[in-house]
């Protein structure tokens, strides 16, 4: 479980780090109070990630084989993406640029509602759910799931959203202009890569 549990921790952080949700919830911070922020933010991942596991623990039905060559194959082919991805990005990557329109569209359909700490938890949680649909580290968290003890994965995968959560929320911006968007990606794709060498042995 310990493994399970640094796996998901290691993965999570390095991956969201430099990720679509992770600028909504730090241009969000901008715009807001930064604890509403963070609530509806690590909400929104702590449901993801609980969804993800349940979904990778059914695909344990599988056979052990399918499993483990599907968690390969998964770790292996993000990671060649992500670098390629790396490889392309200028200095202000797509993520950022897809973020600050997704906060845009939902701050201007809101302009007339009042602001309350569950009106921006609400906005919150629900632009980061929705980014986070079919992203990298919900299939990470599958495949995960799949191979190691669910309780492990869930724990380390939340605690490392809400560490990315943290950072986004009180330093989001800071960060992003001393490390690169196109630098995290590439760490990013790097992990993957290593858990699928990993998944082989």
């Amino acid at each position: 479980m310990l493994a399970a549990f640094t796996a998901s921790l290691l993965l999570i952080t390095i991956s969201e780090l430099g990720d679509k949700t992770f600028f909504i919830a730090a241009i969000l911070a901008m715009r807001h109070r930064r604890r509403w922020v963070f609530a509806g933010a690590v909400g929104a991942l702590a449901l993801m990630t609980i969804l993800s596991v349940l979904v990778g623990q059914a695909a344990t039905l599988l056979p052990d084989s399918v499993v483990k060559w599907a968690e390969v194959c998964l770790f292996i082919v993000f990671g060649i993406r992500l670098l390629y991805q790396a490889s392309q990005m200028t200095t202000t990557g797509d993520e950022e640029k897809d973020a600050a329109e997704a906060v845009d569209r939902a701050e201007k359909s809101k302009r007339q509602r009042k602001e309350t700490p569950l009106a921006i938890m609400t906005e919150a949680f629900g632009l980061v759910f929705v980014a986070e649909w079919g992203d990298r580290t919900q299939i990470a968290t599958i495949a995960l799931a799949a191979a190691h003890p669910p309780l492990g994965i869930v724990s380390g995968a939340v605690l490392g959203h809400a560490i990315c959560a943290v950072i986004a929320t009180n330093c989001g911006r800071w960060l992003c202009g001393k490390v690169s968007e196109r630098t995290l990606t590439a760490l990013g794709g790097g992990l993957f890569l290593l858990f699928g060498l990993l998944a082989i042995a």
